[in-house]
C-alpha cells in the first residue's frame, strides 16, 4: 500500500520545508527508504532521482583532504596558532607540499582554525621636533645585505605589577634579531649591553656603511653610547620627535611579538615572561617563517645569501 506525504515522519518534512542542503536530504532520505517507498520520499524532498543518487555515491568516499588537513592542523598547533593560511601555504611548501593558497585558506575554515593574532592602534606623543642626530634612514628599511641598516627600540612589558623591558637590533636585510637585552628596569646598561653584544657578534662580517636608527630616548642621546657608534664607524640616525612611522619596521616586530607571546600563553609571572621571550627569539630568528623573505625564517635567509 503506498504512503501518503501525510503517514511520513515529521522529520521528513520539516527538512523539506527548511530547505536543508541537498546532502543532508539524500543521507535522510536513504535512512528513511527502509520503510517508504523512495519515489514518494524524492517527490517531499522536491529531489531528482540522479541527484540522489550522486551524493549517495559520495557517502562513502573518503575525504581526499583528510591528510592535508592533519598536516595544516599539526603546523598551526606547532607554532602555537601564531601562523594564518599564508603562512601554513608556505610551510607546506617547504615540506614540498605545494598546495593553493585559496585552498588552506577554506580548509583551515572548516577545521575552525586562525591565527591567533590581537591588533593594537600605536599612540604616541607629539612632542616637538628634535635635533640629537638627523634622521639619516628616511624610512628606507630595505637593505642589499646584512648589517648595513639597524633598527632598535625599547618596549615595556607588563605582568601583574611587575614590569619588564626588551631592548633589540634588528638587522632590516632579513628582520633578523641581531641581538638583545632584558631587564627589569630601563637602566641605561639596558642599551650599552645589547649594543656590546651585536658589535662583538658581527665584527668580521659588519657592513663598514652601518647605519643604526632609533627613536629619541635618553638612552641614545647618552654621550657612551654616541662615542661607542662613532668608534666602530657606525652611523647614528634618529626618528623625528613622536613619529612611529620613522622606525615602523622595528615597531611591527614589537606588535608580532606581543600577539605571538604574551596574548598567547600569557603568563604568570616575570619569570616566565622572561623564559618566553627566550624562548620566542629563538623561534623567531630560526623557524618563523616570513613571507617577504620567499617563506624563509631570518637565519634561512641570511644563510642562503651566503652561498
Amino acid at each position: 500500500m503506498p504512503t501518503c506525504k501525510g503517514c511520513l515522519p515529521k522529520k521528513a518534512r520539516c527538512l523539506a520545508q527548511s530547505g536543508g542542503t541537498s546532502r543532508q536530504k539524500a543521507r535522510l532520505i536513504e535512512a528513511l527508504r527502509q520503510g517508504h517507498p523512495l519515489s514518494t520520499l524524492l517527490d517531499i524532498a522536491k529531489m531528482a532521482k540522479s541527484v540522489f543518487y550522486y551524493h549517495r555515491c559520495q557517502f562513502d568516499v573518503k575525504d581526499k583532504y583528510a591528510d592535508l588537513k592533519q598536516r595544516i592542523t599539526e603546523l598551526y598547533h606547532q607554532h602555537k596558532g601564531r601562523y594564518g593560511y599564508r603562512r601554513v601555504t608556505a610551510a607546506l611548501k617547504q615540506l614540498d607540499g605545494h598546495h593553493n593558497h585559496k585552498l588552506i585558506a577554506k580548509l583551515m575554515r572548516c577545521l575552525n582554525l586562525s591565527a591567533r593574532i590581537r591588533r593594537q592602534r600605536y599612540r604616541s606623543y607629539k612632542g616637538i621636533q628634535g635635533k640629537i642626530a638627523k634622521n639619516y634612514l628616511k624610512r628606507q628599511f630595505h637593505a642589499d645585505k646584512p648589517n648595513k641598516r639597524w633598527l632598535t627600540d625599547i618596549t615595556e612589558f607588563k605582568v601583574g605589577d611587575d614590569k619588564l623591558y626588551l631592548s633589540p637590533i634588528l638587522d632590516c636585510y632579513n628582520n633578523e634579531i641581531v641581538s638583545y637585552t632584558i631587564s627589569k628596569r630601563p637602566t641605561y646598561d639596558l642599551v650599552s649591553n645589547m649594543l656590546g653584544r651585536a658589535l662583538a657578534k658581527t665584527k668580521a662580517c659588519r657592513d663598514k656603511t652601518l647605519m643604526l636608527h632609533s627613536d629619541q630616548g635618553w638612552h641614545y642621546q647618552m654621550q657612551p653610547f654616541a662615542q661607542v657608534l662613532k668608534q666602530h664607524g657606525i652611523k647614528q640616525s634618529m626618528s623625528r620627535k613622536g613619529n612611529c612611522l620613522d622606525n615602523a619596521l622595528m615597531e611591527g616586530f614589537f606588535g608580532t611579538l606581543k600577539c605571538e607571546t604574551i596574548y598567547i600563553d600569557k603568563p604568570q609571572s616575570i619569570e616566565q615572561l622572561e623564559q618566553q621571550i627566550h624562548e620566542y627569539m629563538h623561534y623567531y630568528n630560526n623557524d618563523r617563517i616570513q613571507l617577504k623573505l620567499k617563506g624563509l625564517s631570518p637565519v634561512q635567509y641570511r644563510t642562503q645569501s651566503l652561498i
